[in-house]
């Protein structure tokens, strides 16, 4: 999702055509402002990687949809100052190193784009347009029988994999055809309630899944592009 300055990631990629969209805008007498934060959720408590130092953030729900109280946000102009602070704020990112994986995230790290445009003309009653882009980048799922994990890694690799569960859970009761108006479970974790206005409603997603080649791989294979389909 990231990358390296040599191979920079979907984030980068991403970002990068948004800020040619907001100038192009600029030009065409609209002012586009680009707000973003950066958090992770780490054993079911949200933390914001922009500013470690502090406590755990509550979610709350309000005539906007849902608000993360606290969360550090920051101005945007450009792609490349995107980066900087994504590096910055992935220092701060909860890893550990497990037999599967050197590196293994051991959160699931939420990129919030907020976008407002309004006319450049002054006093004339202004139209505000605001469009929201959430860059997740989940926590693979965990085998404690397979990674080995103990103590600490096999409570981490427990709430990763519940609220990939939950996740899973809204995807099915959203995809389900003849579905329409059944309960989503939105509210199962701390993921699932961050991301609702991300799923349903009026929302495009987008899932890319990683599945490894390895034999003993064939099930978690299996299960993650059924999971990636729906």
């Amino acid at each position: 999702m990231l990358g390296t300055e040599q191979q920079p990631g979907i984030m980068f990629l991403t970002l990068n055509d948004l800020f040619e969209k907001v100038a192009a805008h600029n030009a065409d007498n609209k002012v586009c402002t680009v707000t973003l934060s950066y958090i992770e959720v780490y054993n079911e408590a949200i933390r914001d990687l922009l500013n470690p130092t502090s406590e755990y953030l509550e979610l709350r729900e309000d005539l906007k949809g849902i608000k993360i109280v606290g969360v550090t946000e920051i101005q945007a102009t450009g792609a490349n100052q995107v980066m900087n602070l994504l590096r910055k704020g992935n220092k701060n990112r909860s890893q550990e190193p497990t037999t599967m994986n050197e590196e293994s995230s051991r959160s699931h790290a939420v990129l919030q784009v907020v976008i407002e445009q309004k006319d450049k003309t002054p006093n004339t009653k202004e139209m505000i347009k605001i469009g929201k882009l959430s860059l997740i980048d989940l926590a693979g799922s965990e085998r404690a029988s397979v990674s080995n994990n103990r103590g600490q890694r096999l409570l981490e690799g427990a709430n990763i994999n519940r609220s990939l569960l939950a996740l899973g859970n809204c995807i099915n009761a959203l995809g389900e055809k003849g579905n329409k108006g059944a309960y989503v479970p939105y509210r199962d974790s701390k993921l699932t309630r961050l991301l609702k206005d991300s799923l349903g409603g009026n929302c495009r997603t987008v899932m890319i899944a990683n599945v490894g080649p390895a034999h003993f791989c064939v099930e978690d294979t299996t299960n993650t592009l059924k999971y990636a389909v729906r």
